[in-house]
């Protein structure tokens, strides 16, 4: 039997592993395995490794998260609130942007990285490394740039700006954005993972038409990844239909995975990258709170039978939801052991 490590490598050089590798995308439920409130669990890196190390032992998927909360950008970037729940992730509770001038105001330089929102990080990312890294790969997130100003100035106010505002104002921030991005990219590899999300939910069919991506998106995408260059990057859906963007992007960048969205059909998919990238395909985690095991079971099942086939396949998860019951999480991962052997 192969580490995770070992399988994702075999599937990165175009070779057949034992089975499908597993990616479950479990991240405050790391609390609940220490029995801490979320603020406290996010308050430091040690809490957060220990957290991932644990949900990663006990349901046997094929990484380990390296990752915070989308809000810790908005936090280095001078947000001063954050709000936090009971049962899901932290979100901003204090735009920065909310005039022009705030956004000639924003300054991107080396500096952010020295904050304690992305110190804490690193040293999430340090210890799961050292921990756990001979075995497992270990990953960790970005927001895209096009997708980045929500955090920002809301959701609101960027579609706004997208569709009608000024595009030299427009473009200021979206290179603003990116210059970030690829900074932390830059960063996060240098503290010692091995892959990143590339999170960039906004440029997807789920918002904008094909013609809008192609006129608006494409570029700072290409931005975004050809400065570091497509090796370790998993291009995300974040939450929208991703199969329409497959083909410009992979043209435009080269990049090797596709996390597709669970309406996205997998079967199109493996057609669109024809051998050229990996896909993997998301389950429906929602719905994991509600459906039955045998459902779930089914549902795996399902999956594997339309991507596993030809290989260069990936089986995960969105981020899954807080109520999920932990025997349903750990039906789903067995069923794709079971499921997603060759």
């Amino acid at each position: 039997m192969l580490t995770p490590k070992q399988r994702f490598g075999a599937l990165m050089e175009g070779r057949q592993p034992d089975r499908v590798p597993v990616v479950c995308n479990l991240f405050e439920q790391g609390a609940k395995e220490l029995g801490m409130p979320i603020k406290e669990y996010y308050s430091r890196g040690e809490y957060v490794a220990e957290g991932q190390i644990r949900l990663y032992e006990k349901y046997g998927y094929d990484h380990i998260w390296g990752a915070h909360y989308t809000a810790r950008d908005s936090e280095m970037l001078g947000s001063r609130r954050t709000v936090f729940v009971e049962d899901g992730p932290p979100n901003v509770g204090h735009l920065i942007i909310k005039t022009e001038k705030d956004i000639e105001n924003l300054v991107i330089d080396p500096g952010l990285l020295d904050t304690k929102p992305f110190a804490e990080q690193v040293k999430t990312i340090e210890i799961v490394k050292r921990e756990k890294g001979d075995e497992c790969p270990v990953l960790s997130t970005v927001i895209g740039s096009f997708s980045m100003p929500p955090i920002l100035m809301g959701m609101d106010g960027w579609l706004d700006l997208m569709l009608t505002g000024p595009e030299k104002t427009r473009k200021l921030l979206l290179k603003k954005c990116s210059d970030f991005c690829i900074m932390k990219m830059k960063a996060l590899f240098q503290a010692g993972v091995d892959m990143i999300a590339y999170s960039n939910p906004v440029a997807t069919a789920s918002f904008i038409s094909l013609a809008q991506f192609e006129a608006m998106a494409l570029e700072w995408i290409k931005r975004d990844i050809n400065a570091l260059g497509p090796r370790g990057i998993v291009y995300f859906n974040g939450g929208g239909l991703l199969n329409p963007m497959i083909k410009p992007i992979l043209e435009h960048t080269g990049a090797g995975v596709f996390y597709i969205h669970p309406m996205d059909d997998i079967v199109q998919a493996k057609e669109i990258v024809a051998g050229r990238a990996l896909v993997a395909a998301a389950i429906n985690d929602v719905r994991l709170i509600d459906w039955p095991e045998e459902r779930i079971e089914a549902q795996v099942r399902q999956m594997m039978d339309q991507g596993a086939q030809g290989g260069g396949f990936v089986f995960g998860t969105l981020v899954m939801p807080f109520a999920i019951p932990d025997k349903k999480i750990k039906t789903m991962i067995e069923a794709a052991h079971r499921f997603g052997t060759y």
